[in-house]
């Protein structure tokens, strides 16, 4: 099983209480990636994160990006972010006719592609496009807003992941969770299979304990 990477929610960072200051301290404490999420208002409700913000993040930080993109059409607009080596981007099978392009295109700016699916998503929607992805998010709660509670299948569906990869001889690859990734649903998540966790409010950004004491908590929930 690969080593557990802590993906920190840029979208739970407030943008009103000294945001350059958490950068700083999830840099101390090793944090693995910054997880930017992309939202066009039209694959889902909301707005979050263009592509300035991006390119903002990755100048202010030196923690590599994980650029979640939540979009339509992905990639005709890939190139917009300029992924950089050593990022992951991550486009929807549902947001797109184009699934392996999107991927091809990734890999060929020298970023991880990887396919993302919703909870009611099928894993068969993937079975074309594995071989072209170095890891596979799977959504644990619908798209769009932070703070919601888990959709409990989806713990099932990163086990029957996780087999699917095995099966095809594909144990490289990577399975990233996010949505409600707590303390408690994270010891879960790991041991059906998950190594990549977007970490939100519901764990390093809580209401209760600082972002120190909540990544060590949370590391130890996962076997770090």
């Amino acid at each position: 099983m690969h080593k557990p990477l802590i993906a920190a929610s840029v979208m739970c960072v407030s943008m009103w209480h000294r945001p350059e200051e958490t950068l700083r301290k999830l840099e101390e404490e090793k944090i693995d990636l910054l997880h930017a999420d992309v939202m066009d208002g039209i694959f889902v409700d909301n707005l979050m994160l263009g592509t300035d913000a991006v390119k903002a993040l990755r100048r202010e930080s030196t923690i590599p990006l994980d650029i979640h993109l939540m979009i339509e059409s992905p990639e005709k607009k890939i190139a917009w972010f300029e992924p950089q080596p050593g990022e992951w981007v991550s486009v929807h099978a549902e947001s797109t006719k184009h699934l392996c392009r999107a991927l091809v295109l990734i890999r060929e700016y020298g970023a991880h592609p990887m396919a993302a699916l919703n909870p009611a998503t099928p894993l068969c929607m993937l079975e074309e496009a594995i071989d072209m992805a170095d890891g596979i998010l799977l959504m644990t709660v619908n798209p769009g807003f932070a703070g919601q509670k888990l959709v409990p299948q989806t713990i099932g569906k990163i086990s029957r992941l996780r087999q699917m990869l095995d099966d095809r001889g594909r144990q490289d690859i990577r399975i990233e969770v996010d949505g409600n990734v707590s303390f408690e649903n994270a010891v879960k998540m790991r041991q059906a299979g998950a190594d990549i966790f977007v970490c939100g409010t519901s764990s390093i950004f809580g209401k209760t304990g600082t972002p120190e004491e909540n990544i060590a908590r949370f590391r130890a929930c996962v076997g770090d």
